[in-house]
């Protein structure tokens, strides 16, 4: 799929570009519920996009010192029993974050990508892009993921005029 990491880094990074935007809204921009992002706000937006990028942050800089990740095994174990417990998981994750103060909210959703990016140019390719489990997890937890959510972005980008 890819020829080598910086291809999809490279990709990756397109891919989230759009959804810095939310940074530039204003604090009750971000607090405005919308219907058209199924009732969530670009707080919750931010914070439902950084749980899954944390995820791989982790697991980058557990790969980055040994081919093991605790972390994604952890994430598997989530992945295989999603049906029974992913709405509980992203309740929770969202309550966290809600929790947040604001300013924390922006400064992970403003740095986790990039940090992500960084220790991935770290991570032997043979453990993250040659890995057929884990390039699979890391595309539905990124590219995949930010591409499900674009709608969501884009109606709230509209809502605050943007």
């Amino acid at each position: 799929m890819y020829a080598d990491g910086l291809s999809f880094l490279d990709e990756e990074r397109e891919a989230w570009r759009p959804f810095e935007a939310l940074l530039e809204l204003t604090d009750e921009q971000l607090e405005q519920p919308l219907a058209g992002a199924h009732g969530c706000t670009g707080r919750d937006l931010m914070a439902h996009m950084g749980v899954w990028i944390e995820w791989w942050l982790n697991i980058a800089r557990e790969l980055a010192v040994g081919p093991a990740s605790p972390a994604y095994d952890e994430l598997t174990r989530i992945g295989n029993d999603w049906a029974n417990r992913g709405e509980a998981l992203n309740a929770r994750y969202q309550a966290g974050w809600a929790a947040l103060p604001l300013a924390e909210v922006r400064r992970r959703f403003s740095e986790w990508p990039g940090e992500l990016r960084g220790y991935l140019t770290v991570v032997p390719e043979t453990r993250w892009l040659k890995d057929p489990d884990h390039l699979k997890s890391l595309l539905e937890n990124t590219t995949e993921h930010y591409a499900e959510h674009e709608a969501d972005l884009r109606a709230i980008l509209a809502a605050a005029g943007r």
